[in-house]
């Protein structure tokens, strides 16, 4: 019985061993089949079959190794950014010093705010601190009262100096009470006239104001402003024009001038310039014609000057042959000025001469409602600014001059003050 059993023991160890040999072989077979399925995909995947399992297990294989490539590539970027990220965290030397800086001004900026509100506070603790509290006004009843009883005091004491009765104490209570109220009608006075210089100030401020808006909104205002300028112009004219026919008319019954003078009965002695004048004469007539001057004579009132009055026609002729011709040389213009004679206007100019050592005054008269005359600047250039003058006071016009405007007053003034028959112009009067 024991050996029946050793010997089914024996068949089935002998059958178990075969299994597990058939087992060994098959998965050396297996594994044998799989190491060429790799090798056979490694070379020609496509074109070589495999088994199922073989390319399951390849698809893992692949798979599992394309994890792992990405892991560790996750893994790689990750501890670079964490290394970028750390070094950006690092403030630098230069972002160190900029927010220091920065801090610095906000600081500064702080403490500026800080010191101007309490400049503020001062000033307006100042301007509390000027109004008078009811302390001070207190304190300024007391030295009032205080200097009222001094001057009480001093006025009995000089009372009893000089002989007078002393005074009592009714007395002294009566001087007391004068003096409160003379200070007490000098406070309602200054009030008073403070009042009205405020009550002043705000009806000339409102008189402005309105006389502002009405220029610029009301131009009825304005043309009746325009209407009143041109009727006080009108008037003016027509005052020299009366004033210039009076006049005229005065002169006619002949009392004065140059030409009287010469006409007197009773001769003067000739002047020792009279020979200059005749050669100055002599020259014009012989090169310029015998009408070119309209009047010669010696002038007694202004040392004896030869005096050639020239034809308004003539005046810048006369004038040019004066300065330029080889015998006359009268190079120096030293005066020349405007006069209103009311019948016309007269221009006077006295030259000199440095190579004859002579002068010699050239006049010409000029319309009076018309005084147009030729500008002499460009020879002498001396009387570029008395033609100016003169065009500005008495409104002579010299025609090409280089900058004929006024000199002294305002472009826009009205009239000419060196006129005789010159009003003021004020269309507010």
């Amino acid at each position: 019985m024991s050996e029946e059993k050793s010997l089914e023991e024996k068949k089935k160890e002998a059958a178990a061993k075969a299994k597990a040999a058939a087992l060994a072989k098959l998965e050396a077979k297996k594994k044998m089949e799989a190491k060429a399925s790799e090798s056979i995909e490694e070379t020609t995947p496509a074109e070589t079959p495999v088994g199922d399992d073989a390319k399951e297990l390849a698809k893992k294989k692949a798979a599992a190794a394309a994890k792992a490539k990405a892991a560790a590539l996750a893994k790689q970027k990750a501890k670079e950014q964490a290394e970028s990220e750390a070094e950006s965290t690092e403030p630098t030397d230069d972002a160190k010093e900029l927010a220091k800086k920065k801090a610095a001004a906000a600081a500064k900026a702080k403490a500026a705010a800080l010191a101007k509100q309490k400049a503020k506070e001062q000033v307006g603790s100042e301007a509390e601190s000027t109004e008078p509290t009811d302390d001070a006004k207190e304190l300024a009843k007391k030295k009032a009262a205080a200097a009222a009883k001094a001057k009480a005091a001093a006025l009995a004491k000089q009372k009893r100096d000089t002989g007078e009765a002393p005074a009592t104490e009714t007395d002294g209570e009566d001087a007391k009470a004068k003096a409160i109220a003379a200070a007490k009608a000098k406070a309602a006075a200054a009030a008073k006239a403070k009042a009205a210089a405020l009550a002043k100030q705000q009806r000339d401020g409102g008189a402005t104001g309105a006389a502002g808006e009405a220029d610029t909104a009301s131009p009825d205002l304005q043309d009746e402003k325009a209407k009143a300028v041109a009727a006080a112009k009108a008037k003016a004219k027509a005052a020299a024009a009366a004033k210039a026919k009076v006049a005229a008319a005065a002169k006619a019954k002949g009392t004065s001038g140059s030409t009287a003078a010469a006409e007197s009965d009773t001769p003067s002695p000739p002047s020792t310039n009279q020979k200059y004048l005749d050669k100055y004469v002599k020259v014009i007539n012989d090169n310029l014609g015998e009408n070119t001057l309209e009047d010669a004579y010696i002038n007694p009132l202004s040392k004896d000057v030869p005096t050639l009055v020239a034809k308004p026609e003539n005046y810048y002729k006369v004038a040019s042959f004066l300065r330029y011709n080889e015998q006359l040389t009268f190079e120096f213009l030293s005066e020349m000025h405007g006069t209103d004679f009311e019948t016309h206007m007269e221009i006077y100019n006295h030259l000199y001469s440095y190579k004859n050592k002579q002068s010699v005054a050239l006049k010409v008269k000029i319309d009076r409602e018309n005084p147009v005359i030729p500008s002499i600047q460009p020879i002498w250039e001396g009387a570029n600014w008395p033609e100016r003058e003169t065009y500005d006071l008495l409104g002579i016009q010299f025609t090409g001059h280089p900058n004929l405007t006024r000199i002294m007053m305002p472009d826009d003034w009205v009239g000419y003050p060196l006129r005789k028959d010159y009003e003021p112009y004020d269309v507010e009067v």
